[in-house]
């Protein structure tokens, strides 16, 4: 029995390892094999109110500090136990990578999507940032609570209207999300919420401000419908709540893209005409966006925080966004192509 496990687990390994070599056989998981995969764990998942997956990280490392402390108390072997431990750990393994992961490996968006990268250019860059900072100030509203039933609507129905067009999977009406087990710890490091692979579940922090929590919900279904890199899970997210008929969402998906807006206007426009820039930013979503950061920075631990920040980075440059945390706000980019082919923003 052994070896036919053993067996089992090198030929998966062999096909998820050719598969990450291949952008072809990963755009053919991503849309052939990866739905089906996706339907069986949500819905077993979705029977659940607390995160399965979460459950299933935390239970593993507890029982492999229990096989530790049996080694330690002489009740196994050493080497029996380190072959145990690399064992469940690689069909940990195959198990994200199956079940979500090699959407990391399939064609990038330009190829999949046909729109032409827009090279930089201080004209473009401005344009952009006009049309943007106009339509982030009318969007204001106050969002002092959201309606989560509402957002979980307005966020199937925007899926639906672009699934075709991005290669995305059609959101399933049973999908809900999750709260995390562990929200302060996760509030320590700086994490708002997170897809969980191993059944197709998405984690949102409960602590999450009513301002974030459209366009936070809508970003994680970019994962679960398919979705790695960061970068389109923010536009999407963006489109999915910009269209929206509720004010409370628009304004969420304008408000979320303002950190990364204002990373990439610090970076391309000289200090003094980036300064200006602030300047017509409205007072009021100046306030908010300034309480939103008072607010996370008081649970933030910059020890902590600062560890998870790196781990991160290097998961995702290991996992084919060479970017890592950076990926983030290179939806500006996306942004402009889309923008250039179709004035959309």
């Amino acid at each position: 029995m052994k070896y036919i496990r053993r067996t089992i687990l090198s030929l998966l390994l062999v096909a998820i390892w050719f598969t990450m070599c291949s952008p072809g056989a990963g755009e053919t998981y991503a849309r052939n094999v990866y739905p089906y995969v996706s339907a069986v764990l949500s819905r077993f998942s979705s029977i659940f109110f607390f995160s399965v997956g979460d459950c299933l990280i935390y239970g593993s490392i507890g029982s492999l500090l229990v096989y530790v402390v049996c080694a330690v108390a002489g009740r196994c072997s050493w080497k029996k136990l380190a072959e145990r431990i690399v064992e469940y750990l690689l069909w940990v393994y195959v198990w994200f990578y199956m079940a979500w992961g090699l959407n990391y490996f399939r064609q990038d968006f330009f190829t999949r999507t046909q729109l032409s990268h827009v090279a930089y250019s201080a004209e473009a860059f401005r344009s952009f940032l006009s049309a943007y900072t106009d339509s982030l100030n009318v969007s204001f509203v106050p969002v002092e609570e959201i309606d989560k039933v509402v957002v979980a609507e307005e966020s199937e129905k925007g899926y639906r209207k672009i699934v075709g067009r991005f290669g995305l999977v059609a959101p399933a009406g049973y999908l809900h999300p999750k709260p995390m087990l562990l929200p302060s710890l996760m509030s320590k490091v700086g994490v708002l919420e997170y897809m969980g692979p191993f059944f197709t579940e998405y984690n949102l922090n409960p602590e999450l401000l009513p301002v974030q929590y459209p366009f936070t919900y809508a970003h994680e279904m970019a994962h679960v419908l398919g979705i790695s890199s960061e970068a389109e899970a923010n536009l999407y997210g963006f489109l999915v709540c910009s269209r929206s008929e509720v004010a409370e969402i628009r304004f969420s998906a304008y408000f979320a893209l303002l950190p990364y807006v204002l990373s990439n206007a610090y970076q391309l426009l000289p200090e003094e005409e980036f300064n200006q820039w602030k300047e017509t930013i409205s007072p009021e979503v100046k306030d908010v966006y300034n309480r939103k950061v008072v607010y996370w920075q008081a649970m933030y631990s910059p020890f902590i925080g600062e560890i998870q920040s790196a781990a991160y980075n290097w998961f995702l440059k290991g996992n084919n966004i060479p970017s890592g945390r950076k990926n983030y706000s290179e939806v500006v980019a996306l942004l402009m192509a889309l923008k250039n082919a179709s004035g959309e923003i």
